[in-house]
């Protein structure tokens, strides 16, 4: 897969340890994301961005904010002045699931 055909992925509803994605599979998307890291026990994704002012890094918070509620999944998000940190989780799944990384490629896609 590219970064490409997994930003153009839709989310689906995932619930239950059946779509939690292994961590070779994780390591394998995590890698068409730059920047992004694990978090704890890889249970998370995680990226910082960078803005040169606080309505910037507004503007992308609400941008992010529009494609969750578009896809229904919904990061961890934490703003201050010139930066805005995006985590995402699948709490269903206690874990990481594709929609995870759906929904990072496409904040990914916002910000390049």
């Amino acid at each position: 897969m590219t970064f490409d055909e997994l930003r153009r992925e839709n989310c689906v509803p995932r619930k239950g340890k059946a779509h939690q994605l292994d961590a070779a599979r994780a390591r394998e998307l995590l890698a068409l994301l730059p920047g992004w890291e694990f978090g704890k026990d890889q249970a998370s994704i995680h990226k910082r961005y960078a803005f040169p002012d606080f309505v910037r890094a507004l503007a992308f918070l609400n941008a992010v904010g529009w494609i969750a509620e578009q896809q229904n999944h919904h990061p961890d998000v934490e703003l201050g002045w010139g930066r805005c940190h995006v985590a995402f989780s699948t709490h269903d799944v206690g874990g990481l699931s594709l929609n995870d990384f759906i929904c990072a490629a496409r904040t990914e896609a916002l910000f390049g």
